[in-house]
């Protein structure tokens, strides 16, 4: 029998907003508030596989509930892969996106190679066994920010092959390319293939 329920491992209601939109109606994903966890899920490791692992494993042990977790990082070339694992604290522990941004272009401002990409890994936990799913986009980093829709560096990201930001793409356009749908869709496949 297929899982109906699932717990993602996020605080973010974007991504929260963003895995469901791209889950459908195949099955339910429940937040960290629906199932009473409120604290802070721990996030220590060095690379986005150890992330999305440890929040996962934390819920799964603490509250019982199949889940799985994402970690997600921007990696540019020029910075030697940077900002990666520490993306959402890039400009420091109480970053806001804004934050992060101006710090990115900054570093950048006197930088002609601007490739980029951002990454995905997903962390499953189902019944004691681990599973990865990621996803994966090139682009490159603009100039100044365009667009007002997405999170997280969306203004300053253009995926190859686009003339236009994520945070210029509506959402359905952003998830049919982006490398969060890229992993999320792997998931759910696997999820309806091993029911």
């Amino acid at each position: 029998m297929m899982i109906k329920k699932i717990v993602f491992a996020t605080n973010n209601q974007h991504k929260l907003k963003e895995i469901r939109k791209l889950m459908g109606d195949s099955i339910e994903i429940l937040s960290l508030k629906d199932i009473g966890c409120v604290e802070e899920l721990p996030e220590t490791g060095r690379t986005l596989e150890e992330n999305a692992l440890q929040k996962a494993q934390y819920v799964y042990e603490k509250y019982g509930w199949n889940c799985f977790s994402d970690d997600s990082g921007l990696e540019v070339d020029a910075l030697g892969g940077r900002p990666g694992v520490r993306s959402a604290r890039f400009a420091g522990p109480h970053a806001r996106s804004k934050d992060n941004i101006v710090k990115l272009l900054t570093e950048l401002r006197e930088v002609e190679n601007r490739n980029a990409k951002f990454r995905t890994v997903i962390a499953l936990i189902r019944n004691t066994n681990v599973y990865y799913f990621e996803g994966e986009i090139q682009g490159m980093i603009i100039k100044e920010e365009k667009g007002d829709g997405g999170f997280g560096y969306d203004s300053v990201f253009q995926p190859a092959g686009f003339e236009f930001t994520f945070a210029e793409m509506s959402d359905l356009e952003k998830n049919e390319i982006s490398h969060r749908g890229i992993a999320v869709k792997a998931l759910v496949k696997w999820l309806q293939e091993n029911s």
